[in-house]
């Protein structure tokens, strides 16, 4: 089933921080080292309630970057859907995913979607970019796809060094965050 559907764009909206909530500077600070050491990701893994996207727009609303956020819910584990809001969220920032990206995740196909050639095309668009940028991927654990983790997989392995993705989850995502762990791509925050 490919995505027809119209894109919901308070997905792609930041949460405005709370006016009472606890400041969390040393939680900020883990998550600025990880863009200053020019890691490729920052996982917030934590059980519900435990305030992980509180941090998140706290943290972004004192960021000089550009952030793409994607608040995911569990339609989103359909591969097409999933990078058609992917694209989406990017577009927010300014980045054109061109029109040949957006028209293969829109035509429904009796071909399997090929994930790895549209993750590409993405990464293109993305690697003539001047300037830095986050990319938020909240509640991923709702997706809980294998498609999904190796698509974002081949994604954060490949990505250009302007871009860096956060992901917060309720458990670790299903990514080789051993090997990101061994070459220090990956910042961990935990409850």
């Amino acid at each position: 089933v490919m995505m027809s559907t119209p894109i919901l764009s308070t997905k792609l909206h930041i949460p405005s921080p709370r006016s009472r909530v606890v400041p969390r500077p040393r939680l900020i600070e883990r998550l600025n080292e990880g863009l200053f050491l020019q890691r490729k990701l920052t996982t917030i893994s934590a059980s519900a309630g435990c305030g992980k996207t509180t941090l998140l727009s706290q943290w972004i609303e004192g960021s000089p970057l550009p952030v793409a956020w994607l608040s995911l819910e569990e339609g989103d584990r359909e591969p097409a859907r999933f990078l058609a809001y992917l694209a989406a969220a990017l577009q927010t920032i300014g980045i054109d995913i061109g029109e040949g990206v957006m028209s293969k995740l829109q035509t429904p196909s009796p071909l399997p979607l090929p994930i790895e050639a549209i993750v590409t095309a993405i990464l293109n668009h993305i690697a003539i970019l001047p300037d830095r940028f986050i990319l938020v991927l909240d509640d991923y654990h709702v997706v809980d796809s294998k498609p999904i983790d190796s698509a974002l997989g081949f994604l954060i392995e490949r990505m250009p060094p302007q871009m860096h993705v956060v992901i917060a989850s309720r458990h670790d995502p299903g990514l080789p965050l051993a090997r990101l762990r061994a070459r220090d791509q990956l910042t961990e925050v935990r409850t």
